[in-house]
């Protein structure tokens, strides 16, 4: 076995923050590809593993470390070079950690409602209710979010909610790059910060939210910048998109900004 195994699925946004930062340390890893909706991350096998039953989980010669945002700095621990994604400086660190909390605050949960309706809705809506209810009651992390999303989708309240939760994110990274001067969210270098937000904005790129920041070209800049570096085309293989995943949603990109919800 390699020394590191990565359990994750090309879509979720978690498994891409740390498929990045695993290929920004220019590390050989093992990928199993987990398909979410075939249950594979409700196997016993997996449950083992991470009993929580989401992704991504990485093992580290056997070791298992749980949840994206401790396992991106887990790997930040044991291998401060080669590119290195945090300052060196404390107080630039417990910054970069205040941007992360946000981060995984706010966003990163207000991108899964618009997520689920537009893409995964269709798949809830094939089934009865009772699978319905057995999918959601095996999920120790999401139970009430499914529940509360039904086979119905989100209602419109939701999803402005959650609409709103974006833009606050969107004008809050405006403010941080502004305020750091740019390119990235604390300045000049790259930090873990810019890689825990990095798949809720490509998200709501993919699934024809970017509108939110026509008036913030800094972000735009930003996204581009990114895309450019080396991990990312690694990270977002073909399939990674939901566009790319899913047909019903390839029109998306031609749909009118006004028609986004």
């Amino acid at each position: 076995m390699p020394d590191f195994v990565l359990h994750n699925a090309p879509q979720s946004t978690c498994s891409q923050r740390v498929r990045y930062v695993l290929h920004a340390k220019d590390l050989v890893f093992e990928e199993h590809k987990l398909d979410l909706f075939k249950g594979d991350q409700l196997r016993p096998e997996y449950l083992a593993i991470n009993p929580n039953g989401v992704v991504p989980t990485l093992l580290h010669q056997g070791q298992v470390v749980t949840d994206s945002a401790v396992i991106m700095e887990y790997l930040e621990d044991i291998l401060p070079e080669p590119a290195p994604l945090r300052p060196r400086d404390p107080l630039q660190v417990a910054r970069m950690r205040a941007l992360m909390r946000f981060i995984d605050e706010l966003p990163t949960p207000a991108i899964r409602v618009p997520s689920y309706n537009l893409a995964f809705l269709p798949h809830f809506q094939a089934m009865s209710e009772t699978e319905f209810q057995a999918l959601a009651d095996s999920k120790p992390l999401r139970r009430e979010f499914l529940l509360k999303m039904g086979r119905t989708g989100f209602p419109q309240a939701e999803m402005d909610e959650a609409l709103g939760r974006l833009q606050r994110s969107v004008d809050r990274m405006k403010a941080w790059l502004g305020d750091s001067g740019g390119p990235w969210l604390m300045g000049r270098a790259l930090t873990l910060a810019d890689i825990a937000i990095m798949p809720v904005i490509v998200r709501m790129d993919d699934i024809n939210l970017d509108g939110m920041w026509d008036q913030a070209p800094q972000i735009a800049a930003w996204l581009d910048a990114i895309r450019a570096t080396a991990p990312f085309s690694q990270t977002y293989y073909h399939g990674a998109l939901l566009t790319e995943k899913y047909p019903h949603l390839q029109g998306l990109k031609q749909r009118p900004q006004h028609a986004r919800a």
